[in-house]
């Protein structure tokens, strides 16, 4: 039986619509058009641009025939790195997915992104949808075949300019940074105002919450305490700042410019592209401007409160049954929480309810021995609360027989302090002097070996030189320190007697402040005796406990 061979024949079905344009056009034919436009700063010349821009688009998107228009979208004073916080881009992009339009139209690929990941995919995105982006300083389609590799290329070349102008800024920041120069933000900071002449002034009424936060967090009140009773009060904060925080609280408590000092570099941006900021520790340069504007406290009351919060945050805790101690938050509800130790094992102690045939009844008990028993604490008493408190008050009192000698003492301290160095011949002005005139002579040899690198004889006195110079700086940082210690310790001896001249001589019941004003540390010796450490003074009471 024959086979029929048939003839195989193939026939063309003609397009009838575009393959990239599952978005068909409205029914009266015209492509529903959309413009993005982007200006990068918020300065007025930039923004007549802007407008300009949303002019023009309007105009070119009415006088086409085969146009609709489905919207001008425009963002001012934003970066292109980075599509996150462009507004009106990412409401641009909604209406594309929802289908309303069909075709973008925007200046250049700078102003649609600079970062070329982003582009890319967002490019990639619309024409799978069929939606194209004219780039009009490009020339460029997306919805033809070569436009990818263009959109690269172009892009590649705009995140290139974007990470060179960055890093052009950073050089600016960091010559203006060592030329002194630093940037406050007045709205988000309390108790500085721009000034007349452009630097920062202090203002009255903010200056004033500022000293009390720094004089309630050294008369011992937690953050908390002080975020209640600014709230409490209705304290407002800086302007460009919604409502009190710890986290406030505590950036007004470490912010070396309430002293008058400034210092630049805290932060740095990783990249242009990602804007991730990290905290600098060590990667880049920081600038520390002294004296660079008028402080609102002393230089000496922010010492002292960056060692409470050091002191404060090395409080040690246990947290559980057989845990170890590790280091924990500080609390001010009790002033005894942080003073009384046992004599034993160093160990703080805390506040227990007792509750024995329907009585209640306060005591202290060595946190060590309450959590792990006798094997880590063998004879730590527990203290009644009320016995307790009278036997610091009874301390307390028999220190009124010896202020007269910590005032002797403080002004000796004082006058140590205004007349730095006489003792051991030196001073700081004095070897500050001296080391300005070695910078000089070593700058003069350095020439003089540079001129002759084989001399022995020069290189020597180099090295003698620097060693000279290295050994001066130390004792310079050295003095420096003590004079700021002395003066640290003049400082709270001064406080303490400030505050001791407004009480009565004799104390009648305890008080939690005056404890955390007076007293350093009170030790339990045993379940009779408590050891008084007072503040500020070389001096110890031994005090039973009725």
């Amino acid at each position: 039986m024959e086979q029929t061979t048939v003839q195989r024949r193939v026939r063309v079905i003609p397009a009838t619509r575009p393959a990239n344009r599952p978005n068909a056009p409205r029914r009266n034919g015209k492509q529903r058009v959309a413009a993005y436009c982007r200006v990068s700063t918020d300065s007025e010349e930039q923004l007549n641009s802007y407008t300009a821009q949303k002019n023009y688009y309007t105009q070119k998107i009415e006088e086409n025939p085969d146009w609709e228009m489905a919207g001008v979208f425009a963002d001012e004073g934003l970066s292109g790195t980075s599509m996150k916080k462009r507004r009106e881009f990412n409401r641009m992009i909604a209406a594309c997915k929802r289908g309303r339009v069909d075709m973008i139209l925007t200046k250049s690929l700078s102003r649609f992104a600079r970062n070329t990941v982003d582009c890319l995919e967002i490019v990639r995105m619309l024409k799978a949808n069929g939606i194209g982006v004219i780039f009009e300083k490009e020339n460029i389609n997306t919805l033809t075949e070569s436009s990818e590799f263009l959109i690269t290329l172009f892009s590649g070349f705009a995140q290139a300019e974007s990470e060179s102008m960055s890093q052009n800024v950073i050089w600016g920041q960091q010559k203006s940074a060592e030329n002194g120069n630093v940037t406050f933000q007045y709205k988000k900071m309390l108790g500085y105002r721009r000034g007349a002449d452009g630097n920062p002034e202090i203002d009255p009424d903010e200056a004033e919450t500022v000293r009390r936060i720094y004089r309630r967090y050294l008369e011992g009140a937690s953050l908390g305490d002080i975020k209640k009773e600014l709230e409490t009060d209705g304290v407002p904060t800086a302007e460009a700042v919604e409502g009190w925080s710890y986290q406030v609280i505590h950036n007004i408590l470490t912010n070396e410019k309430y002293y008058g000092d400034a210092v630049t570099g805290k932060t740095y941006t990783t990249d242009p592209i990602s804007k991730k900021v990290r905290k600098n520790t060590g990667q880049r340069p920081m600038y520390h401007a002294e004296n660079h504007h008028e402080g609102i406290v002393p230089k000496v009351v922010f010492q002292r409160v960056q060692e409470e919060m050091a002191r404060r945050s090395s409080k040690r805790k246990v947290m559980q049954r057989h845990g170890k101690t590790e280091q924990g938050k500080y609390s001010a509800k009790y002033a005894l929480s942080e003073l009384l130790v046992c004599g034993e094992c160093g160990t703080p102690y805390k506040r227990c309810t007792w509750a024995r045939n329907g009585k209640k009844r306060i005591v202290w008990r060595c946190i060590n021995r309450l959590e792990f028993g006798r094997e880590y604490c063998h004879n730590s008493p527990t203290l009644d609360e009320y016995k307790l408190h009278q036997a610091i008050v009874e301390a307390l009192n028999s220190f009124g027989a010896i202020r007269q000698e910590m005032v002797e003492a403080t002004l000796d301290i004082v006058e140590q302090v205004q007349c730095p160095g006489e003792e051991g011949g030196e001073s700081l002005p004095a070897l500050r002097r001296r080391l300005d005139e070695l910078t000089i002579q070593q700058g003069e040899l350095l020439d003089k070996v540079l001129g002759n690198m084989n001399d022995a004889d020069l290189n020597a006195q180099l090295k003698d030189l620097a060693e000279e110079k290295q050994d001066l700086m130390e004792r310079i940082k050295a003095l420096h320190e003590d004079e700021l210690q002395q003066a640290l310790n003049a400082s709270r001896q001064r406080e303490i007697e400030e505050w001791l001249a407004q009480q009565p001589m004799v104390l009648t019941e305890y008080d939690d402040t005056c404890t955390r004003r007076l007293v350093e540390r009170i030790t339990v010796m045993d379940g009779e005796t408590i050891r008084v450490k007072l503040r500020g003074v070389e001096v110890e009471i031994e005090q039973k406990l009725c």
